[in-house]
């Protein structure tokens, strides 16, 4: 059978693709039953959905890795992970490493700022030197135990040393082995396109709404050379808003009976999380006793 990762690169090789971020194992549910071909775990959905916190780092890797797994295993398609800047150096990042690989994603992607870390597209971010990030690069390619597990290399230098350094970057980290290289926070569709022609290398674009990067479509990206368009924190929001409104009209008037029909139904959600196959299964279960 082949192993996640493997999966993936095969999806990759027929066509780019849209990746939609899960917060929770019913969102990841809900990509794959909209056709998506993969999920993406945001670091940031988790961080401030399981957690109610900021995406500063707090979480530790028991904690993100614990969520993966239950997405991961929800799921029947590929699962990108954030690992952030990989919870610690040596053997700190090695045993993260080996705890993303056990959930069954089919990757992860690191980041080559300081820990603590800062959420991409805010101010502030202090970056390692290109040196430890590449090292911290051939360190997981080395020491995964599926070649096809993939590392995606993010470089956050546009928005503290600049445009040209997050190229320079994006190649050392190529050099280094990484898989797919992820350019945060560019600041222009001519950033992107530029980016997209001086890097020849499997690239990743993030459409995070309200950050420093112009919301591009993905057709636009994936004609610049882009293979993943990642929309990490779109669900979240839009569920995060749905669940202001409602709660504003219960407050206000004491009932949600106008909002009955944007709700998931009963029936549907059974059907999503599968309720009748547990029932069956209980009932099976009973009947042999």
């Amino acid at each position: 059978m082949a192993s996640p990762g493997n999966r993936l690169k095969q999806v990759l090789k027929k066509k780019p693709i849209v990746l939609p971020g899960a917060f929770n194992a019913l969102s990841a549910q809900l990509i794959e039953q909209a056709g998506f071909e993969a999920v993406y775990v945001s670091g940031a959905g988790l961080a401030n959905g399981v957690s109610g916190l900021p995406d500063i780092g707090l979480l530790s890797v028991t904690e993100v890795t614990t969520q993966v797994r239950y997405i991961t295993a929800s799921v029947n398609v590929p699962v990108i992970a954030d690992a952030d800047t990989g919870f610690g150096e040596g053997l700190h990042f090695c045993r993260a490493l080996q705890l993303f690989e056990s959930t069954g994603a089919a990757g992860i992607h690191i980041e080559d700022q300081q820990f603590p870390k800062r959420c991409g597209h805010l101010s502030g971010k202090t970056l390692i030197s290109a040196r430890a990030m590449a090292e911290k690069i051939k360190l997981a390619v080395t020491q995964r135990d599926d070649p096809d597990f993939m590392i995606i290399a993010r470089t956050d230098a546009r928005g503290v040393t600049g445009f040209q350094e997050a190229v320079a970057r994006a190649k050392q980290y190529i050099d280094a082995g990484a898989d797919m290289i992820f350019p945060e926070a560019l600041e222009s569709a001519e950033e992107f396109e530029s980016f997209a022609q001086a890097v020849d290398h499997p690239l990743l674009a993030n459409m995070t709404e309200f950050g420093k990067s112009p919301g591009l479509s993905a057709e636009t990206l994936f004609k610049m050379g882009y293979h993943i368009v990642l929309y990490p924190m779109t669900l979240f929001r839009m569920a995060a808003g749905a669940m202001t409104q409602g709660l504003t009209t219960l407050k206000t008037e004491g009932s949600v009976e106008k909002h009955l029909k944007e709700m998931q139904t009963r029936d549907a959600l059974y059907r999503l999380i599968k309720y009748d196959d547990y029932a069956q299964q209980d009932q099976e279960m009973a009947s042999e006793e």
